[in-house]
């Protein structure tokens, strides 16, 4: 009989990537929703049509445990976040309500389901709900050694970092506690086509479209000296279903282990329509981070090894990928405008 897996924040670049993957798997795929008027579940249905919807909120515990009994899912992957680092200043309450308690919500509606109403003092318990977390790079924040692998201390530097480093223990405490198959996955930054356009690298492979087509004269940018290791979405989505396949639960980190600037991202855009980058980009210090993450680069030699996974696509690759998509999909709204403005990603 075919698996099942629900996937919280379905709609997003994660989610839809890892319900693509899933479903070529052979899995039947649901994707927690709330409510029925909802454009991006109305996209993501048009990019995937066999994906199946249950209604859901985070913020709402009994709509979980409705849900986990209406689906009966062997996995769940909690990709539901508000993801945009600058935005956990703005509102830290609400990202640590929907980052941070949203975790421990979704694991006590995995429990009570599951049955699991007693700590358990041998292990894993068989035969129940698998859970994955997405746990994240910014968790690590002022970085005490780099690279930086699954025994590297914690120094968030945002309340995003702060938030997502409570779900990460609240799930390794759930699988202590009661047995449960609970693993986070520590993915360091990955992107795509599909990355919301406030995302440094989508907003820079977005300008530079838009400069090259004469829609856009500038683009302004905060610190081009911070570093990231940056890779690709589809192939991160592969270790997020990995890591629930095992015989025990583990966490991994995961990445590519090479470091990149904003200024390389910015290089490499521009590159790729033929413009000089520094002809075009602006320093903004108003978008520079009130704390700054300077440097995160992954060891994932753990993930390599037991998962026996591998990045595919390279930095450079990735860049000019979300160029010339988003070349296309400006060029067609330039000549189609509204008739194609919400199936774009």
């Amino acid at each position: 009989m075919a698996k099942s897996a629900l996937i919280t924040g379905v709609t997003g670049q994660d989610g839809s990537y890892l319900a693509e993957h899933l479903l070529s798997l052979g899995y039947r795929v649901w994707g927690l929703t709330r409510g029925q008027a909802n454009p991006r579940k109305d996209r993501v249905s048009r990019l995937i049509p066999d994906l199946r919807f249950v209604d859901g909120d985070l913020m709402d515990q009994g709509s979980l445990v409705s849900a986990l009994n209406a689906v009966q899912p062997d996995e769940v992957y909690n990709l539901g976040a508000i993801s945009f680092v600058p935005m956990s200043w703005q509102q830290p309450e609400l990202v640590t309500e929907v980052n941070g308690t949203g975790v421990l919500r979704m694991l006590e509606a995995i429990r009570i389901v599951s049955g699991l109403s007693k700590p358990s003092a041998s292990g894993v318990v068989a035969g129940q709900i698998r859970f994955y977390q997405a746990s994240s790079s910014e968790m690590f924040g002022m970085v005490t050694r780099t690279p930086q692998n699954e025994t590297t201390s914690f120094h968030p530097r945002s309340p995003y970092g702060v938030v997502k480093t409570y779900g990460h223990y609240m799930t390794r405490n759930y699988r202590e506690s009661y047995g449960m198959y609970a693993v986070s996955g520590i993915l360091f930054n990955h992107e795509s086509p599909r990355r919301g356009p406030e995302f440094v690298t989508r907003k820079i492979s977005l300008a530079a479209a838009r400069i090259k087509l004469g829609l856009q004269e500038r683009l302004r940018l905060g610190n081009l000296d911070a570093v990231r290791d940056w890779g690709f979405a589809g192939d991160y989505v592969r270790a997020m279903h990995l890591m629930l396949q095992q015989g025990r639960p583990e966490d991994y980190v995961v990445g590519t282990g090479q470091m990149h600037s904003v200024r390389d991202a910015a290089r490499i855009a521009f590159d790729g329509v033929g413009l000089n980058w520094e002809d075009y980009v602006v320093v903004d210090p108003g978008l520079v981070r009130p704390a700054e993450v300077e440097t995160l680069c992954a060891d994932s030699s753990s993930a390599r090894k037991h998962l026996d996974w591998e990045p595919t696509v390279d930095f450079t690759e990735l860049m000019r990928m979300m160029v010339e998509s988003d070349l296309r999909q400006t060029r067609l709204l330039r000549e189609h405008g509204a008739e194609l403005s919400g199936a774009r990603w």
